[in-house]
């Protein structure tokens, strides 16, 4: 019968398994055919465009934000939660499927509810849909490639900093910190469509023109966008909290 190895022996054995599958992972060469063919699947997908009409390839001028908006060439930006399960996975979502999906949850507004996007009951071709006839009303206005403005209007609308309060004894203090590029793109979204409900919730206006007209607004960095204005609000009392 044989021996029964011991909890060190088989510690050592696992090491030793490690040790060879990275030394065999930096000696792996990928051949030239490998190569080629990756590159010609990429530069066959590099001229879909998105629902068909607008050009995925936009520049992104600011360098913080740049690894966090995702612009890969999709027609139908769609993931169906692949990524759910990893965390900060969802920068490598595209920027427009997550902009659909903060219209389908806007999230909290001031620690309550009120505002909701109860219409869509989670009908997400329906926020894409929003978002395609909202991308439409920014073309005929503006005359360029609306992803662009989308992305120009995320840049100006970002804040960089914000107030963390904490608990010192019986008092509650409040400090500056910097903002997180992820958190930056986050929260513009987020107040894009919590903007655009508060702008048509009750109103004539349809909530593809709010979303339009949101976007327009931070992409001229108007006040009356209401990602800028929360954004000089947040960096205001951060600046006073130093």
């Amino acid at each position: 019968m044989a021996r029964r190895k011991s909890s060190a022996e088989r510690k050592k054995e696992r090491k030793k398994q490690e040790r060879e599958s990275k030394e065999k992972a930096k000696t792996k060469k990928v051949s030239k055919e490998a190569i080629a063919e990756k590159t010609k699947k990429q530069s066959q997908f590099a001229n879909l465009k998105l629902f068909g009409r607008w050009s995925n390839q936009v520049e992104i001028k600011d360098p913080g934000l740049a690894p966090y908006i995702n612009l890969d060439p999709k027609i139908i930006p769609r993931s169906a939660g692949i990524n759910q399960k990893r965390r900060f996975h969802k920068s490598k979502i595209h920027i427009v499927e997550r902009l659909a999906l903060h219209i389908l949850i806007p999230g909290h507004s001031g620690k309550r509810h009120r505002i909701t996007s109860g219409i869509f009951g989670g009908a997400y071709y329906r926020a894409l849909n929003t978002v395609e006839k909202a991308f439409e009303i920014i073309e005929k206005s503006e005359k360029t490639n609306p992803l662009e403005i989308l992305v120009r209007a995320i840049e100006n609308a970002s804040l960089c900093e914000e107030v963390f309060s904490y608990q010192l004894g019986s008092i509650m203090g409040r400090s500056a910190v910097i903002t997180s590029p992820q958190r930056r793109v986050d929260k513009t979204l987020r107040y894009f469509a919590q903007g655009s409900y508060k702008s048509s919730f009750n109103k004539k206006r349809k909530i593809e023109e709010a979303l339009a007209n949101e976007i327009l607004n931070a992409y001229r960095k108007s006040k009356d966008s209401y990602a800028v204005s929360e954004k000089e609000r947040i960096e205001t009392e951060a600046e006073g909290s130093r």
